[in-house]
């Protein structure tokens, strides 16, 4: 079971935490007014780096209200996302056994911020199984979609775009990743995961797509 590298998403990819903050985002915005249709909300936010999600909520907020968030919006919503990152954050099941099968070199590539991403890590318990080829929007001028993230990760591992698998679980990654020319394959594991996501993974680029680190160990198993 050998490739020259997988690269992983952190959210939605190697720990359950979308659907926690895609909750606590979407309360919060639709206190401020901001009510969004919930495939509008993945396929134009999940993925995208704190800036740029911070970004496209204050134009949208200035749009409808002719204002921007209240003060401290972000900073509260980031609190009750951590509060609940601590007490309800899991892994997904299968991933450490499909990490012991697989021989070739891991890296993780997330949108989050640094400090936040080694957080989430080792409340699961899964940093060691990666560090240091941890790699955060923080490393990087440009967030997914752009692909300079994935490219920073293959660059660090030595490896060459062509030959590195990409797991992602947002249209926002699965563009980034065809855009460093890496193979990509869509995850729809985690909690926030709705009926059409496999389609929009797909639509972005993504050449196949599984629900559980179960399938990807046994399609590898078949390679």
């Amino acid at each position: 079971m050998t490739n020259a590298a997988i690269i992983f998403d952190c959210d939605g990819v190697l720990v359950d935490s979308e659907r926690i903050a895609i909750a606590v985002e979407r309360e919060h915005l639709a206190r401020t007014g901001l009510v969004y249709d919930t495939t509008d909300y993945l396929s134009r936010f999940v993925g995208l780096t704190n800036q740029d999600f911070h970004l496209a909520t204050q134009a949208d907020h200035q749009a409808l209200n002719g204002r921007p968030l209240p003060d401290g919006f972000f900073e509260e919503m980031k609190a009750e996302c951590v509060a609940r990152y601590d007490a309800e954050l899991t892994s997904f099941d299968g991933l450490e056994a499909f990490l012991d099968g697989y021989d070739g070199a891991v890296a993780v590539a997330s949108s989050s911020s640094g400090p936040m991403l080694r957080r989430k890590l080792e409340l699961t318990a899964l940093h060691t199984r990666f560090d240091p080829y941890i790699y955060s929007g923080d490393d990087v001028a440009q967030g997914k979609p752009a692909p300079d993230l994935f490219l920073l990760s293959a660059s660090r591992l030595g490896q060459d775009p062509s030959r590195c698998l990409v797991i992602e679980d947002s249209v926002n990654g699965v563009l980034a990743a065809v855009a460093a020319g890496m193979k990509v394959w869509g995850f729809t594991g985690g909690g926030h995961a709705d009926a059409g996501l496999q389609g929009r993974l797909v639509g972005a680029g993504a050449q196949m797509v599984f629900s559980s680190y179960a399938g990807i160990s046994e399609h590898f198993r078949s390679l």
